[in-house]
């Protein structure tokens, strides 16, 4: 057993002491991005097993300090971000964190929506929508992929604007501030299109967000936009709390 590592007699179990030598480790020079070093390596390094090194890694990447990525190795996390399930837009979710927020427009656009973003919008079949698509991130580093389907009648002006800032800065400038929200949230794989913006491996897992969102008071409002947007399940949280019904 190398210098330093647990004894028996120490008290503290042996992937808790390597969790905390590999966070030491990171701390010391390992930037957000960085390869961790193989799980040989630290295996000689603490003189522990390899079951021992993989227990620690899990943790730490269970914990978003870590993240693996199939067929490259295990590297330092940028950071998971925790949110509550509220009205805010992904700008201030990211500041919320302590984290820099910033967007690449993919595609801003009109197009024909699919079935379900044209029934909440009130378009006829093959009627077309404004289609503004978004990778955002945070720190720069890829957070989602935000897919947002809008009417154009109201929004005529919609795609003159600087979209790579907050859509509902731009609704509410409009005229359509957005009043209320239903969303629906689900574990899903990442397609390659959006797995290749996200970078993550196709089929890794990703929580997808379908939101219906309303403009002016009271029900049901008027429906001024439909989103999908992919989330990395490693590097965003969802937190709720509850209480007695």
């Amino acid at each position: 057993m190398a210098a330093g590592s647990p004894g028996a007699s120490s008290g503290e179990l042996k992937h808790v002491w390597v969790r905390r030598k590999i966070q030491e480790l990171v701390a010391r020079g390992l930037r957000p991005g960085d390869a961790l070093l193989g799980e040989r390596q630290l295996e000689e390094e603490f003189g522990v097993s390899r079951i021992t090194v993989r227990r620690a890694i899990a943790d730490l990447v269970q914990d978003g300090a870590l993240v693996r990525i199939k067929g490259k190795g295990t590297f330092v996390s940028h950071g998971m971000v925790r949110s509550t399930l509220h009205l805010a837009s992904f700008n201030e979710d990211m500041r919320a964190a302590g984290l820099e927020p910033s967007t690449r427009v993919i595609t801003a656009s009109g197009d024909v929506p699919p079935p379900e973003a044209a029934e909440h919008l009130g378009l006829a079949a093959g009627d077309r929508a404004h289609l503004v698509a978004r990778l955002r991130l945070a720190n720069g580093a890829p957070v989602s992929v935000d897919e947002s389907w809008l009417p154009p009648a109201p929004l005529p002006d919609l795609l003159s604007h600087d979209l790579t800032g907050s859509l509902y800065k731009v609704l509410s400038a409009s005229g359509y501030p957005v009043e209320r929200v239903e969303q629906t949230v689900q574990a899903a794989a990442a397609p390659e299109p959006v797995a290749r913006l996200l970078d993550i491996e196709p089929g890794a897992p990703v929580l997808l967000f379908h939101r219906r969102s309303f403009s002016g008071q009271g029900e049901p409002g008027t429906a001024i936009e439909y989103s999908i947007s992919t989330y990395r399940s490693d590097r965003y949280q969802i937190s709720m709390h509850l209480g007695p019904q």
